[in-house]
């Protein structure tokens, strides 16, 4: 999963939210300089990563992709499915995507003292281009994939990722749904966990 759906996974504690946005910038053992909550989050961001890439359902997806993105198709589905759930917001949350995005920015910023370095660099154009609320169009979802296919110095064929996306729409939207059930149940047994 990308940003959106671990942000929105972390239910509405501010740092867990910020521990399972920051993990992928903490390696090893580094996140137990964190406060506890923050820990927690990053360990839920690490089961919620394992438990994708195994998910048959995901499998199904990142197939799709496999001759066209080779190794970046996990990449791909994962900025996919935030695509779904922000289209989608309104089944998953009563706040509405631009304040949920708006108040995850508050939060951010509020914290920027503990964040990692990888972290502090994404945060600024994440906020200026308001990435949240630009998974919600195809549009957007286009824009970020064509940026991201730059910083990964053009392999995977991300520029295309959005004609991609439109190919299996419907396909890649009922996966979406069937995989974000179980990813919600394997969420909260393993908060009950940590």
């Amino acid at each position: 999963m990308n940003y959106l759906a671990h942000i929105y996974l972390s239910g509405e504690d501010d740092l867990l939210k910020i521990g399972n946005f920051i993990a992928d910038g903490i390696k090893g053992k580094k996140y137990l300089e964190y406060p506890e909550t923050i820990q927690k989050g990053v360990l839920l961001h690490r089961s919620i990563d394992t438990y994708t890439d195994a998910h048959v359902v995901v499998k199904q997806s990142t197939k799709k992709l496999h001759a066209t993105h080779g190794h970046y198709s996990g990449v791909i589905v994962d900025m996919y499915y935030d695509h779904f759930l922000a289209k989608n917001w309104k089944q998953f949350h009563t706040t509405p995507l631009p304040d949920y995005a708006d108040d995850f920015y508050k939060t951010l910023t509020e914290q920027k003292a503990i964040l990692p370095e990888r972290i502090l660099k994404l945060m600024k154009p994440m906020i200026t281009y308001n990435w949240l609320l630009m998974y919600e169009s195809l549009e957007g979802i286009d824009t970020i994939l064509k940026q991201m296919h730059h910083r990964t110095k053009f392999r995977g064929s991300l520029d295309i990722a959005g004609e991609s996306l439109q190919q299996h729409y419907n396909a890649f939207e009922e996966e979406f749904f069937l995989f974000f059930k179980d990813l919600e149940n394997h969420v909260q047994e393993t908060l009950s966990q940590l």
